[in-house]
């Protein structure tokens, strides 16, 4: 494995079997990737309720009563 394989890797930590134990990024990096999970989780969810019909304001607090 060499570190070209992995485009925001500044370094890679290998265990004694020679796997790749832990990626060095840089914090820039490390958001960007937080931020895309992030996203990518919101899309999901999103995609999940695209066909529920949308609640009133009223129904909406009724329902957070009951939870």
């Amino acid at each position: 494995m060499k570190i070209e394989d992995y485009p925001l890797a500044k370094e890679l930590l290998f265990d004694a079997e020679g796997n790749i134990s832990q990626v060095i990024l840089n914090y820039t990096d490390y958001q960007y990737l937080l931020d895309a999970l992030e996203d990518r989780g919101l899309l999901m969810a999103m995609a999940e309720v695209k066909h529920e019909k949308p609640l009133s304001l009223q129904e909406a607090l009724t329902e957070l009563e009951k939870e």
